[in-house]
Formats: structure tokens, C-alpha cells, sequence
């Protein structure tokens, strides 16, 4: 489909490496920001455009000719209540504007998380944000059902990879141990817990965009088999050959924090996913799209070598 225009909502690294694996693929892509400019892991031939994707009328207009639409837009954590639901409506009004297939990008806080989680897992969310996802969530399926949208889901677990900062396994982590400091983690080092490498939710992104038996139905990205943070953690620091640096923040602490820091305040209520097993499984996927997981050492290999450039950067 190289004449097809996918139009990708959100800059941060999943629309990025969408965006990487969309044009690898011979694809157009439109990339929308409130900035309009241009990540530094945005490809340069990557179309960008400025427009406020909660204002109707600008995704409206920034959506215009898209055969694909992405919905990878996030606000901050402690904002998610006020402001996720607008821009998901008004990014599934300009899909359905444009007559494009809609791409969500999710998670899997509506998820009983007690067993092994895959796309059948019996929905029943433990917090306010997981409330909120099953919402939105039912909402773009509705949306489907109707026959307004065409839509898919794609839902992973916490990122970790280049250009992944703000995640449980991002820059208190890597970017610590580049630093030479310890690594910070939320919750237990010894309980497993399943991470989604950023190329391969990207990968997994475009390959949902581009295919039509993806919709209607929800997927989850390509996951590594699983370890515990304490084990993701040893295996970085055997890669800078050094001797394992680890720290734990538990609830209580986050609770501390949180009296002087909004992101802190609203991670409180998903420490559950860091202080028992978070296990994924991602076979369905990986066997319909013959998709895989890289393996662990790569991604933290090319993770790590991501952090050194961002350090020596400044």
C-alpha cells in the first residue's frame, strides 16, 4: 500500500518508530504535534504538521487524505481524566472524517493482570486509569461496530527502548546506568514483569495499519519472554560491564513523593503491576502478522547505545 497516507497523532516514541516502521515499508506519513516540529527520531522525510488533535476542526484538517489514522497521542499521567477522552474523540472524528482506518494504541491497565495476560484475559480493572481504559477502549470498539470507523487496538505493556524516557524501565533506569549511577525501579526487583521493546510496538503498529483482517479486534505487540526488572536491570549492566547498581521505590516512598509531585501522586494506583507478576503473552500476534520480539540482550544493547548519545548530549 506505498500510496496509501498514514497519518500518525503524536510524536512521542511510539509514533516515531511507527513512523520508522510506516516509511521502511515504502509508506507515506503525516506526523501531527502541537509543536510541528520534529523529533529527533522522526525520519526526515516524515511529513510534520502543527495542530492541537483535542480541537475537532485541527484533527480534522490534519487527518485530510489519510487512509490510516494512529491514535498515539498520551497526556501527562496526572492529566489523563481531563484530557484523554476529548483527544480520543476527536481523533476517531477525524478518521471517520477522512473515511480512514483507525489505529489505537493502548494499554493494558483493564486487564486482570492475576494470570497471564493475552487478548481473551477477562477485563476487570483494578484502578482509576484502568477504568478510564476499558471506557475509551469500549468506546473505539463501539465506534467499529457501528460502522462508523473502521478500527483496530494494539495494546502493550511499559515500554523501554531508544527514545523512551518517562517509562518504569526508561531514563531512572538507563539513563542512571549510562550516568554511572544506580538504577531506579518502582516496586519489586524480583517479580516478573513484562516490558514491549519500542521497535517492535511500532512494527506491530504499522502492520495493523496496513492490513485489514487486523480490524475490528484487538492485539497485543510482540513480548520477550518474561524477567523480573532485577534481571532487565543485570542484564544492562552487563552490557556496560558493570557491576549491578539497583534501588527500589516502593509504595510508600511513591506515596511520599507524591505529596510534591503530580506524575508521582497518579503512579501510586498502578504500583500493583511492579509488586506482582505482570507476565504478557503475545503469540496470537506474532503468529497472524509473523511478527516476533527481539530478543532481551539486543534491545537493551541497542537501548543502551540510544542513552549514550542522549547522555553525551546534555
Amino acid at each position: 500500500m506505498p500510496t496509501e497516507l498514514h497519518v500518525i497523532f503524536g510524536t512521542g516514541p511510539v509514533g516515531c518508530w511507527t513512523a520508522r516502521a510506516l516509511r521502511s515499508q515504502g509508506c507515506a506519513v503525516r506526523a501531527v504535534n502541537r509543536s510541528g516540529v520534529r523529533p529527533g527520531l522522526m525520519p526526515a522525510d516524515v511529513e510534520m504538521v502543527k495542530a492541537d488533535v483535542a480541537d475537532p476542526t485541527q484533527a480534522a484538517t490534519a487527518a485530510t487524505g489519510a487512509s490510516v489514522v494512529y491514535q498515539a497521542l498520551n497526556p501527562p499521567y496526572h492529566l489523563w481524566h481531563e484530557f484523554f477522552p476529548a483527544l480520543q474523540a476527536a481523533a476517531l472524528a477525524a478518521a471517520k472524517t477522512a473515511n480512514a482506518r483507525y489505529v489505537s494504541i493502548e494499554n493494558l491497565y483493564m486487564y486482570d493482570s492475576s494470570k497471564s495476560m493475552n487478548e481473551a484475559s477477562p477485563v476487570a480493572p483494578v484502578s482509576g486509569k484502568g477504568a478510564l481504559r476499558q471506557k475509551m477502549a469500549e468506546q473505539v470498539m463501539a465506534a467499529h461496530t457501528r460502522g462508523e470507523v473502521r478500527t483496530t487496538t494494539l495494546r502493550s505493556s511499559d515500554y523501554y527502548g531508544p527514545g523512551v524516557l518517562g517509562s518504569a524501565l526508561g531514563e531512572r533506569v538507563f539513563g542512571n546506568l549510562v550516568a554511572g549511577k544506580t538504577a531506579q525501579l518502582s516496586g519489586s526487583t524480583t517479580m516478573p514483569h513484562s516490558f514491549a521493546y519500542i521497535e517492535d510496538v511500532g512494527l506491530a503498529a504499522a502492520a495493523l495499519g496496513r492490513h485489514d483482517k487486523a480490524l475490528g479486534q484487538v492485539w497485543i505487540a510482540p513480548h520477550a519472554p518474561v524477567r523480573t526488572q532485577g534481571q532487565m536491570v543485570e542484564e544492562a549492566c552487563r552490557v556496560l560491564g558493570v557491576d549491578p547498581r539497583i534501588s527500589a521505590v516502593s509504595p510508600l516512598m511513591m506515596r511520599v513523593v507524591g505529596l510534591f509531585v503530580p506524575a508521582a501522586r497518579a503512579s501510586v494506583e498502578m504500583m500493583y503491576e511492579f509488586t506482582a507478576p505482570f507476565v504478557v503473552d503475545s503469540s496470537r500476534i506474532e503468529r497472524e502478522f509473523d511478527l516476533s520480539a527481539t530478543p532481551i540482550p539486543a534491545a537493551i544493547q541497542r537501548t543502551i547505545e540510544w542513552y549514550r548519545e542522549h547522555v553525551a548530549k546534555g
